[in-house]
């Protein structure tokens, strides 16, 4: 079970984990719901009916791994559109995005959350064992895979991943480059991420 999951009676998922490992998901997923920011229920606690009619932003966001992860809905599969069709995904993007953003955001943010959660009860059961297996319901399992998506997507966004080719040269890395770690954290993720899937898999 080290270093990978697998599954538990009735469904769900397990993996073993020490005090660093802990750490370190609990610190990327914190970092995380800073990076995507409080929901609009936060933003208007007196008035609960607020978030229901809220819309969103029509603009994607201008972090780029924002915009990774909460990408425009509406592109040219083919390559690069002319300006007419450009600026009519334009417009069915900005409009997808405001009343979906939101949404989307608040999903996320709960994924997250539900990380930070689970490992807080976790540490808590460990504290003086080096470590502690975390169980899973298919639930949670289902919202750790999610926030392991979102965490790849963020790091590969900041070390400049766009495909297969790029993650290959990352095994390459002299251990004197300065994105090392982030680069380890994002393979790591990989292979948690990977063996979640296979877990859950029908």
């Amino acid at each position: 079970m080290p270093g990978h999951f697998e599954p538990l009676p009735g469904g769900g998922a397990a993996v073993a984990l020490d005090d660093v490992e802990i750490s370190i998901i609990r610190s990327l997923a914190v970092q995380l719901l800073e990076l995507i920011g409080p929901g609009p229920a936060e933003d208007a606690p007196d008035d609960p009916l607020a978030e229901l009619f809220a819309e969103g932003p029509s603009e994607p966001p201008a972090d780029p791994v924002l915009r990774r992860l909460f990408p425009d809905a509406y592109t040219d599969p083919e390559g690069t559109p002319g300006p007419q069709q450009a600026d009519e995904q334009q417009a069915h993007s900005a409009e997808f995005r405001r009343f979906t953003e939101n949404d989307l955001r608040a999903g996320k943010r709960e994924n997250a959350l539900a990380v930070v959660r689970s490992l807080d009860t976790l540490a808590a059961e460990a504290a003086g064992e080096g470590g502690a297996v975390l169980k899973l319901t298919p639930q949670e399992s289902q919202q750790w895979l999610r926030s392991l998506n979102d965490l790849r997507l963020a790091i590969g966004s900041r070390l400049e991943i766009t495909d297969e080719d790029d993650t290959d040269l990352l095994y390459r890395l002299p251990d004197t480059d300065p994105r090392k770690p982030m680069v380890m954290a994002y393979l790591w993720l990989g292979g948690l991420q990977e063996t979640l899937v296979t877990t859950l898999m029908p």
